[in-house]
Formats: structure tokens, sequence, C-alpha cells
């Protein structure tokens, strides 16, 4: 599981289109231009790969939470958005997964499936709501429209497979 992590002064997120009444769900889009935002705090744009589980939904949601990049008056990196009680946006986005060694098409060969990748997403945003925080989803499996007001900026890669190396 991979994590783009960005400090924000704002962030929003818009639906595209309109969901089908089958696929609707608990933060999924009801129309076209329907729109959540969050103010100071953290987008987590989040890729699920091919044999994610949910210990990799637990170590994001840690890590994310309790990542230090918010600075202190010394202009220090010494809080986190769980310390401050800031808003986070998380959207899923299979594009993180994107293999981009051959040729000049990405291949997303790596990216789970949206049958497999939904309830890990709904995973990890159980884990981030244990933490209190406002959190805020985007619209799964849908095209959507983001508004980042990145603070710094303050861009992170945060990949399960590669924790302690």
């Amino acid at each position: 599981m991979r994590a783009i992590v960005q400090r924000v002064s704002k962030a929003s997120v818009t639906a595209s289109y309109h969901a089908t009444s089958n696929s609707l769900k608990p933060g999924a889009a009801r129309s076209r231009g329907e729109q959540k935002s969050i103010g100071r705090g953290l987008v987590v744009l989040v890729g699920i790969e091919v044999g994610d589980t949910d210990d990799d939904a637990i170590y994001i949601a840690d890590k994310v939470t309790n990542l230090r990049v918010f600075e202190d008056t010394e202009q220090k990196f010494h809080y986190s958005a769980k310390q401050l009680a800031l808003d986070i946006l998380i959207v899923s986005n299979f594009t993180l997964m994107a293999e981009t060694r051959k040729g000049r098409r990405p291949s997303f060969s790596r990216a789970a499936t949206s049958t497999l990748a939904d309830p890990i997403f709904t995973n990890i945003v159980e884990k981030f709501a244990e933490t209190k925080l406002n959190i805020v989803t985007g619209y799964f499996g849908q095209n959507m429209s983001l508004e980042i007001h990145n603070d710094g900026p303050v861009t992170i890669l945060i990949d399960s497979r590669k924790r302690g190396l």
C-alpha cells in the first residue's frame, strides 16, 4: 500500500459524476458536483496493491496520523496531525500503483481491483476514524476533482512494503 501525504491549508474533493443507486454506500457521491472539504491538515492519496492486507491499512493509518510534519515555533517538524487535532482527507487512488519502467504507457497490473481494494480502503478509513480526528473521504471508484492547497509544500511518500528498511 502506498500513501502520498500532503500537508494542506485546506482541500476539497468533488464527485465528477452521478453514482448508480446500487453502488451508493457511505461516502459515495449522490450527485454530480457533491463536494467535501477540510481545513488545515493532511490529504492522503492511498493506492492499494495486490496482496495488501488489513495490516498494511493499520500501518499506513498509524504512520500518517503520527507523522510529525507540522512546525513548531522554531520551524522544525515537531507536531503530528493527531497532536494538533487536524483534519484528514483520504482519497483512494489506484494510479499510485503505476509501473513505468517499460514503455510510455503506465501499467496498473500491481493495483488491486476495486473488488479487492474496496474492503481494504474501508478498513483504512475506519483505522483513521479511530483517531477521533475529522476524517473526510473521497468517492471510492469514481472520478473526482481535488483542490489541494499544499502547505509548504510538504509531500511525503509512505510505502507499507518498505517499512523498517
